[in-house]
């Protein structure tokens, strides 16, 4: 880190024109501006319509099938033939309308899919106001079949070309080239988290700090890619944004001069048709509970207050008592099997019971499978002086209390079955934050107590995004975000992704 400091105190940060490049090569690397992007949303534009024009046609071949014989069978075709391309048309605009084809809705997170949904919806609407009210019932096949096909269809469609593009964004193709511009704070996390969160649908190809030189955001900017280039000059903006093929720039946080910056910069960037994203300073709230209204030229950012009881409550602990309940009777076989397998380890109970934090810090007994030798507890203090983990976490990767049966056990997730008894009992959910030890609760600072505010989960987002190898810093953001974003949908995809870590493990040890 000290050569990484010596080397960004030797570049010239006086002006945008002369970055400080780690390696040069790799503005060579990013590419024409767009050029990526716009290639991808030609392919999704023309896949998309090569789908809804083949099961818009599907009424018209199963007319033709039920009258082959028929004497007149072709006299109504023409009708299916209009009603068809006039669906296809209508479903394209739809999509359009909903942004489906655009480079902010596609590419990452549920937003794709939640479009595609939204605008064949919305078309099937339409369409079924239009069979009431003229009492078209040969437009009903559209609806019942066209329309459901088709929308299966279209998600499968960008589900696998989200792989194709995740395939080809390990060799440097992305959607879109980005300069992130702001304060060296705002400058470091946007970065950290586009780096990490936004897979191939932005390439960071320059910071633009804002404000006096900031040495800890330049270490922590170069720690995440030492190869962007970084300046701190308002100067040749325009030049450089060509230069750097940059076809966006994220503003990150407050600027120094204020709305007055931002308003210049939009002004700036009108010359060379770059966009403009500015990144709320607002973080860890999901985007159904903001939205936004305008007031004579100022948005208004609404945004709806967590909860942490009511009615989705009830729900998902009827869906922990009916998903628990399936769980053990269907793992009752695996449980009997690593049971035998700790048994032959050696003499020693089969289960391990540690007091945790609960909900609103309540403590209750949860159950594991034994991993550890049984004096594991004792020889604690004299293996502290090793510890690899962060915050107040204690984590040793090469742990020599672990058993032979225990490594596997814990690579897998598998020791952590019992734990579907303390969702049955209520102490848990199936998902939530991670189960603190009162050790931690003790060195919980300010806002970090507001994981306890819901039910430590089996699983979570904690699990299914690197478990051991997330800073304690990060470990806490996850568990704070889910307590307050969470949705039944979301608590479906993460016990979805954990089935896929527990295949092929990340940081279990």
């Amino acid at each position: 880190m000290s050569q990484i400091s010596s080397r960004l105190s030797e570049q010239s940060l006086t002006t945008l024109g002369s970055w400080a490049v780690l390696n040069p090569a790799s503005v060579e690397r990013t590419g024409t501006r767009s050029a990526d992007g716009h290639s991808y949303l030609r392919r999704l534009f023309g896949t998309d319509l090569l789908i809804i024009v083949s099961v818009s046609a599907l009424p018209a071949i199963a007319y033709l099938q039920e009258n082959l014989s028929a004497e007149h069978r072709y006299e109504t075709l023409p009708y299916h033939v209009l009603a068809g391309v006039v669906l296809s048309l209508a479903w394209m605009l739809s999509l359009t309308v909903f942004k489906a084809h655009s480079i902010g809705s596609v590419a990452v997170g549920m937003q794709e899919y939640k479009v595609i949904v939204y605008g064949s919806v919305c078309l099937a609407g339409v369409l079924g106001i239009l069979i009431a009210l003229l009492e078209a019932d040969g437009l009903r096949l559209y609806l019942s079949v066209s329309l459901p096909v088709g929308v299966i269809c279209l998600l499968l469609s960008r589900w696998s070309w989200r792989q194709w593009l995740l395939r080809r964004s390990r060799r440097g193709f992305a959607l879109s080239n980005v300069l992130i511009y702001g304060q060296g704070s705002d400058a470091s996390f946007a970065m950290q988290q586009i780096s990490k969160k936004s897979g191939p649908v932005f390439r960071v190809v320059g910071v633009l700090l804002d404000g006096a030189p900031d040495t800890q955001a330049e270490l922590e900017i170069s720690h995440t890619n030492p190869t962007v280039p970084l300046a701190y000059s308002f100067e040749d903006l325009e030049q450089e944004l060509l230069r750097l093929h940059a076809d966006s720039v994220i503003v990150a946080g407050p600027l120094v001069g204020g709305n007055q910056s931002l308003q210049e910069l939009s002004w700036r960037l009108e010359k060379t048709g770059t966009k403009l994203i500015v990144a709320s300073s607002l973080t860890g709230v999901a985007s159904r509970r903001v939205r936004t209204t305008p007031l004579d030229g100022m948005p208004l950012m609404h945004v709806d207050l967590a909860k942490f009881t009511g009615a989705r409550y009830l729900l998902k602990r009827g869906f922990d008592i009916l998903f628990a309940s399936a769980a053990l009777l269907a793992l009752s076989p695996v449980f009997m099997l690593i049971a035998l397998l700790i048994r032959r380890e050696g003499p020693g109970k089969i289960f391990f019971r540690q007091e945790r934090a609960g909900q609103d810090g309540k403590a209750f007994t949860m159950f594991k499978f034994r991993t550890m030798v049984e004096d594991a507890e004792a020889r604690l203090e004299d293996l502290k002086d090793l510890n690899e983990g962060s915050g107040p976490l204690f984590k040793l990767k090469n742990d020599p209390r672990i058993t032979r049966t225990g490594h596997w056990l814990r690579k897998h997730s598998l020791d952590e079955l019992p734990q579907f008894v303390n969702v049955l009992l209520g102490d848990m959910s199936v998902v939530g934050p991670r189960p603190p030890l009162f050790t931690e609760v003790q060195a919980y600072e300010g806002h970090t107590r507001r994981r306890l505010l819901l039910k430590p989960g089996v699983t979570g987002l904690w699990q299914v995004s690197g478990r051991s190898n997330l800073d304690w810093k990060e470990s806490v953001r996850l568990d704070l975000y889910y307590a307050e974003n969470w949705t039944v949908l979301s608590d479906l995809r993460i016990i979805w992704r954990t089935f896929h870590v527990m295949i092929k493990p990340e940081g279990a040890y």
